[in-house]
């Protein structure tokens, strides 16, 4: 016996996500709808082998469904998701809005699958933001073993992260550099994406760093630790898909290279591809289309008495967004909403 799920904002990038992989992940569906806003209403969507027509988010009615995967961004959320947990419907929700709510639990699965158990107290679970979701998979095994004291991390984002507007920017003003007269002005970024990094991404706040940035700390320590140290600079990149970041940890404990490459090659939901050679570690073009965080250049930091740097590279769609809301639901089945 399966759910009725309701994936909404399921023309986008995430929601189609979503879609792909609650049929690849075989999903227990028994009745599955596609919600989009009114001026896309009709849009066929893919759903494993069945094509969906997309229905209006605003007029529709979530009594008796029981999941609904929201990718919809803060303004959509703030209005439908309430309804839809009002109505019964236990919403999986991909945007910021619920994410500092204490009432609400932030869940990566393969860290802290027991918080999922909190989704009574508004019928609403927050999934994290992507940066923070690849970052905590590779820490947790690590955290469990040397306790972290403090992590310093450098992202390198795509511009999927920005939607289908920072996609379509890059693209354009690349192909713009090779014909004179074609320039294409930055609108989506704030400054030129193509060939340049920005190290900007959301808003600025008073202490100077930017909203993404805060997000890492924040949700790291609601995640994993709350004791956990961690600044953070978020940098967009003129990739298409995937994240990565430079990662440096400090423990309490001592831990050496090669034991955190044991630990982390026997990690739920990390692909350790470390070799010290050229070419002996994943790059983002290499990570499109996979479940994994992967983790290369694991070694010792000596400049700290207990320190490691590593890389770390996951498809942001996917286990920064639609992949982890999936996972989210796959437990929520398991753990509380068991049928049959």
């Amino acid at each position: 016996m399966g759910y009725k799920v309701v994936v909404a904002g399921a023309t986008g990038n995430v929601g189609r996500e979503m879609l792909n992989i609650l049929a690849e992940r075989e999903f227990p569906v028994d009745e599955i709808a596609a919600l989009a806003s009114r001026k896309s209403i009709g849009t066929e969507v893919s759903f494993g082998d069945k094509t969906l027509k997309t229905k209006d988010l605003d007029t529709f009615d979530f009594t008796g469904w029981d999941i609904a995967l929201f990718a919809v961004g803060s303004d959509a959320t703030k209005i439908y998701a309430p309804k839809a947990a009002a109505a019964g419907c236990v919403v999986i929700d991909n945007s910021s809005l619920y994410r500092y709510d204490p009432q609400v639990p932030l869940v990566v699965p393969e860290v802290n699958a027991e918080a999922v158990d909190g989704y009574k107290a508004k019928n609403i679970i927050a999934n994290p933001n992507c940066s923070t979701a690849q970052m905590v998979v590779a820490l947790k095994p690590l955290h469990d073993r040397a306790t972290i004291k403090r992590v310093v991390v450098a992202t390198y984002q795509s511009v999927s992260g920005a939607g289908k507007e920072g996609i379509d920017e890059l693209w354009d003003q690349t192909k713009g550099m090779y014909v004179p007269g074609q320039e294409v002005a930055p609108k989506k970024f704030s400054k030129q994406i193509a060939f340049n990094v920005i190290p900007h991404i959301d808003v600025f706040l008073d202490d100077g760093s930017t909203k993404e940035e805060w997000k890492m700390v924040a949700e790291t320590k609601k995640i994993l630790d709350p004791k956990i140290k961690v600044t953070a600079t978020c940098v967009r990149v003129p990739v298409f898909v995937g994240h990565s970041e430079a990662i440096n940890i400090e423990f309490e404990e001592p831990l050496d290279w090669q034991e955190a490459q044991d630990i982390l090659r026997e990690a739920p939901g990390v692909m350790l591809v470390d070799k010290r050679e050229p070419g002996g570690y994943v790059t983002p073009v290499e990570c499109v289309g996979d479940y994994a965080t992967f983790v290369s250049r694991v070694r010792q930091d000596s400049t700290i008495e207990n320190g490691i740097s590593l890389w770390c590279v996951s498809d942001n769609l996917r286990k920064g967004a639609a992949l982890n809301a999936v996972q989210i639901a796959e437990v929520l089945g398991n753990r509380c909403l068991k049928k049959g």
